[in-house]
């Protein structure tokens, strides 16, 4: 490897493990459970995310990656802007309107995402 890139990775990788979300910021002590309207919606690693309209508040839902919702049957095509889902998880610990999604229901179908 070269003697440059070494060094580079090593300083990069502590960067890259604060941008991604901790599972341990969201609080399991207590369940949200919100039916809504999706307002944005992304298929892509390292997590799939929608926005949820519910009552006149937007929500940011943070999914499974896309190859463990694949794999459990929520395929991208399913969920599209103006949908209505249903999604049961739990909030960030400090980020204000932010959920990890536990569960997420399509057209009356539950699909488990942890």
């Amino acid at each position: 490897m070269n003697i440059l890139i070494k060094p580079l990775i090593i300083l990069l990788f502590p960067v890259a493990t604060l941008l991604h979300h901790g599972w341990a910021n969201y609080d399991q002590t207590k369940t949200l459970d919100y039916t809504g309207v999706v307002q944005e919606m992304t298929y892509e690693n390292p997590h799939g995310m929608l926005k949820l309209k519910h009552n006149k508040k937007t929500w940011t839902v943070i999914l499974a990656p896309p190859s463990r919702m694949t794999s459990r049957g929520l395929t991208e095509d399913m969920i599209k802007v103006s949908d209505s889902v249903r999604v049961i998880g739990y909030p960030h610990k400090e980020i204000k309107n932010e959920m990890r999604a536990e569960r997420i229901y399509v057209d009356g179908q539950k699909f488990e995402l942890r």
